[in-house]
């Protein structure tokens, strides 16, 4: 956890939203209310029945996802969630509200808002809030640094289904990305710099992405080119050569190609290669969730480790930290 900065007594109140006519929405996936089977249960079956999510005929995907999915992944996905389960509850959540608040302190003309894609605190809550406070213009920041439509393109889906049946909204500014935004880089670069210069350098530096399908790819979602332009500017960065890191993608779902080169196998390789030592970093998480604290954190390291790998470290994401929060206040200055 970052260093603690002094947080408002009431996030949603602040006691100045009488004066504030602005609003920031910052969006990030989602996570179960709560560490049991029926709260996975429900998180799944919002998450998974988006079309943006999985894009197959609606009938068929729900009769699999009802019938097929969630009886038997609702309870292997609670294990991975008990496995990075915090004492404040959900680590995705807690960061993301904690990073919202430190923003909020910088942004004194603004009300900042929190808001999940699917479960709580939801987007209608957070604009409900706003609506209630008569804020005229609000800014909409998916935690995605990198544009899918899997993803930003969700959360801006939700806010029209919001404000369609509404007779006055407020002006909106939706932010499509902001990987390319030198402040948020310089923070990716300076979280590596500064977790080397406590631990040490690895032989190779691996940046991995949450995976796409290949055929959305294909169609044009920009996903991809927007990783590999995230690589290329935090490597230029740091300095390093062609031979000092590589990219991969993670998080594969069911049968169907995805991006590629592939994490695991990708992980196997290097090992057999004699590799001894590598740091992932995910510049595609906003905060660490499951994807990062156990299929990082302990489950890559693991195929690492047993491909005959020598050690394999996580470096954390942004987080609640300080620089996190500075950039996302700059991208709207």
């Amino acid at each position: 956890m970052s260093n603690p900065e002094k947080l408002p007594q009431n996030r949603h109140n602040n006691g100045q939203n009488a004066i504030k006519k602005q609003g920031l929405l910052l969006v990030n996936l989602g996570t179960p209310e709560e560490l049991n089977r029926k709260s996975v249960r429900k998180f799944l079956a919002e998450f998974l029945g988006d079309p943006r999510v999985v894009n197959l005929p609606r009938l068929l995907w729900l009769s699999i996802l009802y019938l097929l999915i969630l009886p038997f992944r609702s309870s292997k996905t609670l294990e991975i969630y008990r496995q990075v389960w915090m004492p404040e509850g959900s680590p995705l959540r807690f960061y993301s509200q904690q990073l919202a608040d430190k923003t909020g302190l910088r942004l004194p003309q603004h009300q900042v808002e929190l808001g999940m894609r699917y479960g709580e605190p939801s987007i209608k809550r957070a604009l409900d809030s706003f609506s209630s406070n008569g804020i005229e213009q609000v800014t909409v920041l998916p935690l995605y640094p990198q544009f899918s439509s899997t993803t930003s393109a969700s959360v801006f889906d939700a806010v029209v289904d919001y404000y369609r049946p509404k007779y006055d909204i407020p002006k909106l500014n939706l932010i499509r990305d902001y990987y390319q935004h030198p402040g948020w880089q310089q923070a990716v670069a300076d979280s590596i710099t500064d977790w080397q210069a406590k631990h040490g350098q690895p032989d190779l530096l691996i940046f991995s992405f949450h995976g796409l399908p290949q055929l959305l790819d294909q169609r044009g979602d920009p996903y991809r080119q927007h990783s590999e332009a995230t690589v290329a500017a935090i490597v230029e960065r740091l300095g390093l050569k062609s031979e000092q890191y590589k990219l991969f993608y993670q998080s594969r779902f069911g049968k169907a190609a995805w991006l590629q080169p592939y994490l695991e196998p990708g992980l196997e390789k290097l090992a057999a290669e004699g590799v001894r030592r590598v740091q992932i970093i995910c510049p595609c998480f906003a905060v660490d969730g499951i994807e990062t604290l156990e299929e990082i954190a302990i489950r890559a390291k693991e195929t690492f480790l047993e491909a005959g790998g020598g050690v394999l470290e996580y470096i954390p994401a942004l987080n609640d930290s300080g620089a996190h929060a500075d950039a996302i206040a700059d991208i709207l200055s």
